[in-house]
């Protein structure tokens, strides 16, 4: 029978991607792969290639609360003991974290009963369940040339491999970007979870280009659902083209056509852009862990493939003034494009399945 690997991630499409990248990879390869995430994990992990799914326990918990540290504790001990049970029957030859809370118990309980271990850090910043983990592990690979907050033991034996992306963004990577004509496509993410900020204030930016530009645009939005209404009176007031969702699931597809992407700065975010190749205006999030998309958008900036705007600055003017002067100069877009891909690694999925099959020996 073939080898087992458990995929452990946190239960958010910044962690499940990558995992469902290095799970495919492995398939390839004939290796079988269970998923350990949340329950949050499931809209997520539709196209997983898991022949079965653990839904194990864990809790994140804030400093100097002691009663919510003691109920994280009772429920990631709870997982491990779960973890432990499902191990011994699967018999995995190792277990890979992705990092976020639900990849903690699956970790221990390896590292209990001696399982081969491989982290894999998608952000710029290693994450607190990460950090924990990664001075046990057997291996220890990271998404960008930087890893901030990992001392000097881990960062010793790093192994950057990229951020794993899924096949239908790896195949974006053949396809030559085409700067603008008549029409220009504008696609906008980040906009879905909560993020009020992009969702409201990219259509009052788009309101404020000169009309001739404005008519040109061919808009898609990721926005909060409550905030759908209102966006599309915006851009219809506007003259804009737009269509506009809660989430995309064709995200290759619209990334495949898009002149120019707004968007937070997620670890997956900024490499399926590089991998895609496409310029870009990011916006990283203020309140993120550790001020990670501040450091994971260092990477398209200083190729000189996206301009980086502060939350805390960020006004409709402002952002309007970006969007006019790089949309006014095509062949700089193509530029940013082709700087773009030049910072991707494209075969990350295929590396990191490299280092998980020679840690699982």
């Amino acid at each position: 029978m073939s080898r087992l690997a458990v995929v452990a991630a946190g239960g958010t499409g910044g962690h499940l991607f990558p995992a469902e990248a290095l799970a495919k990879a492995l398939t390839a390869r004939g290796w079988r792969v269970v998923l350990a995430t949340d329950v949050r994990g499931a809209q997520y992990a539709s196209a997983f290639p898991a022949e079965e799914r653990l839904a194990l326990d864990a809790a994140t918990f804030r400093k100097g609360d002691p009663i919510g540290m003691a109920r994280a504790g009772v429920r990631i001990a709870l997982g491990v003991l779960n973890a432990r049970k499902a191990f011994k029957r699967l018999q995995p030859a190792v277990v890979v974290g992705f990092g976020g809370y639900p990849s903690l118990p699956a970790l221990l309980a390896a590292r209990q009963l001696k399982i081969p271990t491989v982290i894999h850090e998608q952000n710029a910043v290693l994450g607190r369940v990460n950090r924990f983990l990664a001075p046990k592990a057997d291996a220890v690979a990271c998404a960008f040339p930087i890893l901030e907050k990992a001392d000097k033991d881990v960062r010793a034996r790093l192994l950057t491999v990229g951020n794993p992306v899924r096949p239908e963004i790896r195949a974006l990577a053949e396809i030559a970007y085409e700067p603008p004509g008549d029409s220009i496509n504008l696609l906008v993410t980040g906009g879905s979870q909560g993020a009020r900020l992009l969702s409201d204030m990219v259509p009052d930016a788009i309101a404020l280009l000169p009309e001739p530009l404005r008519l040109r645009l061919r808009v898609q939005q990721q926005t909060r659902p409550d905030s759908l209404d209102r966006a599309r009176k915006v851009y219809a007031d506007a003259g804009v083209e737009a269509e506009i969702a809660p989430f995309f699931r064709d995200m290759a597809g619209r990334l495949s056509k898009a002149h120019l992407v707004i968007g937070r700065a997620g670890a997956s975010t900024v490499c399926e852009l590089a991998v895609a190749g496409r310029p870009s205006i990011l916006i990283p999030l203020a309140i993120a862990a550790d001020d990670h998309q501040r450091f994971n958008a260092k990477l398209l900036a200083d190729a000189g493939a996206a301009v980086v705007m502060k939350e805390s600055e960020l006004t409709a003017e402002g952002l309007a003034r970006a969007l006019e002067a790089m949309l006014a100069d095509p062949e700089a877009l193509r530029g940013r494009a082709i700087s773009a891909r030049m910072a991707a690694e494209p075969d990350a999925a295929e590396r990191l399945a490299d280092l998980v099959t020679r840690t699982a020996g």
